[in-house]
């Protein structure tokens, strides 16, 4: 998979991208919902996340608390202890990951707590949402990073031609 293809790509197209987003929230269709359902999985068909994992390489996910206890017991660690280990406040007052690429993350991009990862990492890269145009801002920051947010945004566009 060629990240930096993708990356120049959407940086290219960030303009065009956010104009129809900001159109899709404006005046959204009343298939919205389906279509996105619909691209969402004909992008899934295509892409396959262990072939990239640059989500897990670049961006760290929300820990809510009930991902930090659900990992802890996991892990088989208190809560602090999986916290001061793990995670930092970040100026958002949100807590992340001290370090990058995630801890968690496999040599071959396989993640090693898969079932019982963080609600962020599970949702990512949000493109099978009701109401997609409520999350126009992170899924213009998704299509630099992740080539799936990138196709789900271009396919969509021609999708919603038809």
């Amino acid at each position: 998979m060629n990240l930096e293809f993708y990356k120049k790509q959407a940086l290219l197209k960030q303009k065009e991208h956010k104009k129809f987003l900001d159109g899709l929230k404006k005046k959204p269709p009343k298939n919205l919902d389906y279509v996105v359902q619909e691209t969402h999985e004909e992008v899934f068909e295509k892409i396959d996340c262990l072939q990239c994992a640059n989500c897990c390489k670049t961006t760290g996910p929300l820990y809510t608390e009930k991902d930090i206890e659900r990992i802890s017991k996991h892990l088989r660690m208190k809560s602090a202890d999986f916290e001061a280990k793990f995670l930092r406040v970040d100026e958002d007052d949100d807590k992340v990951l001290q370090n990058l690429p995630c801890f968690f993350l496999n040599g071959d991009n396989t993640c090693s707590i898969y079932d019982v990862r963080p609600k962020a990492c599970r949702e990512y890269p949000h493109t099978d949402r009701k109401k997609i145009y409520q999350i126009n801002d992170l899924m213009m920051k998704n299509t630099v990073i992740c080539p799936a947010a990138f196709e789900f945004v271009e396919r969509i566009m021609k999708n919603l031609e038809k």
